[in-house]
């Protein structure tokens, strides 16, 4: 499919589910629970073989009292405050190696790497939950309903990640972005959503969005395949389908991307089966803010040539 083609069939695509009534309310209620949590935090230093930059495992307590780790590199030498790049890796890994993010600190920003709970790095998941967990952290709590989902709480991470950051007396919060693909490109997504200051978002082919459409997208090849999992072993003649769904609803990134006020600069491949173009449309054709998509016909759920030397082009040029 060529991009022409793409856009004239999702251009105006806008999701198969519903927006909950009452998502603002969750959503903020969420916040507030994050902002009554102890507004502190620990940075333990990290040997990082650098004459350029320094590293710091940073430590704070989450929703539910997991204990939360991110990777944070700055410059040795720095005068006034430093602009921060927020990172966020894809589904099971972690925030990677520390020297990808040399480069980006040793051109003066303050980076912020996030692992996200239960998964390849350090961050605790400490959920307990009556339901079914067999295959992935989609359907972890949805049995028990929104609140217990382990997707709200990893969003309220990104979210408590952000105003930790934000108080930090080297950190410019006026000068904040944010990067991430696959479910780091979701996160990135909450976290501007989450965060209005953010200046800029860079996504590639995000995940977490449109849940029933994902689920008759050839579900069982994609990163979604646990929702099939999940009814064939949890309610194998779906009468809970649609309680199913609209718990789901809850962590759909295309119900908070209205909120994001930065500039979004998203990439896409036409061949993505992992997290379907038809998913992603859902959620880039609800930004209202300035956007910016770049499409790559023959590429699908993998390495885009190019598209980090554009974001490297779009800081450079916001620097100017």
């Amino acid at each position: 499919m060529y991009a022409e083609d793409a856009r004239k069939e999702w251009g105006n695509y806008q999701g198969s589910g519903q927006k909950p009534s009452d998502f603002a309310t969750f959503w903020e209620k969420g916040k507030l629970e994050v902002n009554q949590l102890a507004n502190t935090y620990e940075l333990v230093p990290h040997e990082i073989y650098s004459e350029i930059v320094e590293a710091f495992d940073m430590y704070f307590t989450g929703v539910g009292g997991a204990k939360i780790h991110a990777q944070v590199v700055q410059p040795k030498k720095f005068s006034g405050t430093l602009p921060v790049m927020f990172l966020f890796h894809g589904y099971h890994g972690s925030a990677g190696d520390w020297s990808d993010k040399v480069g980006q600190a040793a051109e003066g920003y303050l980076v912020v790497a996030l692992d996200v709970r239960g998964q390849g790095g350090q961050s605790e998941d400490v959920q307990k939950t009556a339901g079914g967990t067999l295959k992935g952290h989609i359907i972890r709590g949805v049995e028990e309903g929104p609140a217990n989902l382990f997707f709200r709480s990893v969003f309220l991470d990104i979210y408590q990640i952000t105003q930790l950051v934000k108080k930090m007396t080297i950190a410019n919060e006026d000068q904040m972005y944010t990067y991430g693909a696959s479910q780091g490109g979701a996160q990135a997504i909450v976290c501007a959503a989450m965060e209005p200051t953010i200046k800029k978002a860079f996504v590639l082919y995000p995940f977490l969005s449109d849940y029933r459409e994902a689920f008759r997208l050839n579900v069982n090849q994609s990163a979604y395949e646990e929702l099939a999992y999940w009814f064939r072993f949890r309610d194998p003649e779906h009468k809970n389908e649609e309680a199913f769904f609209s718990a789901l609803d809850y962590i759909d990134i295309q119900y908070l991307a209205p909120e994001i006020k930065a500039e979004v600069v998203w990439g896409m491949g036409l061949e993505d089966q992992v997290c379907h173009p038809k998913t992603q449309f859902a959620v880039y054709n609800q930004i209202t803010s300035p956007k910016k998509l770049f499409i790559y016909p023959e590429y699908g759920h993998e390495y885009i040539p190019g598209f980090g030397d554009r974001m490297r082009k779009e800081l450079f040029m916001e620097e100017e």
